[in-house]
């Protein structure tokens, strides 16, 4: 089965309130801005922010189908799991009014970040995505900034966002979806 018949089979489990998120979904699928290991990369980074079994389950499919193999996948994880830290921490510095904190230094383990075992455009473009999921201004700009200054389009950038607003959708929709069955 291609990435994008994959994705089009979460798309169709979705309920018909979300068709927007549905047809965005499989929409993106088809992105030819990003590379495809960019692309399933971070559908597959935004689902693991996303959290949600079946939206996971099916975009490591997709990834797989897409040619991403176990390093790669296992950066695009890594990514998500480093944000997930990163973005609680440095979202919280730049809401709190005493300023003190941005002076000082993390101490938070991140060598993901500086050797992720893929171009970095590409763990970037990852970061990007499931900062905006998870909300922090600070590492947005961080790491659109560093993509730009190498060279990436903000097409590009637009799509990682679009493909994690899709995908975070996803996951909400059918998250309330199991609720409202269970």
């Amino acid at each position: 089965m291609s990435p994008e018949a994959v994705i089009a089979a979460l798309a169709e489990t979705l309920p018909p309130y979300a068709a927007d998120i549905a047809r965005g979904l499989s929409a993106l699928a088809a992105e030819t801005t990003l590379t495809g290991q960019q692309k399933w990369g971070t559908y597959l980074a935004s689902a693991c922010a996303a959290a949600v079994p079946a939206v996971l389950q099916a975009t490591e499919a997709a990834a797989v189908a897409g040619g991403l193999n176990d390093a790669v996948r296992a950066s695009a994880k890594g990514a998500a799991a480093v944000m997930a830290q990163n973005n609680v921490y440095f979202r919280a510095v730049s809401l709190l009014k005493n300023q003190e904190y941005r002076a000082m230094r993390s101490g938070l383990r991140m060598n993901i970040v500086f050797n992720p075992g893929v171009p970095k455009d590409d763990f970037d473009l990852w970061c990007v995505a499931v900062s905006a999921i998870n909300g922090c201004p600070d590492c947005l700009d961080s790491h659109e900034g560093d993509l730009r200054k190498r060279g990436v389009s903000a097409e590009a950038v637009q799509a990682a966002l679009r493909i994690a607003s899709v995908v975070h959708a996803t996951g909400r929709v059918l998250a309330a979806k199991a609720v409202a069955l269970g």
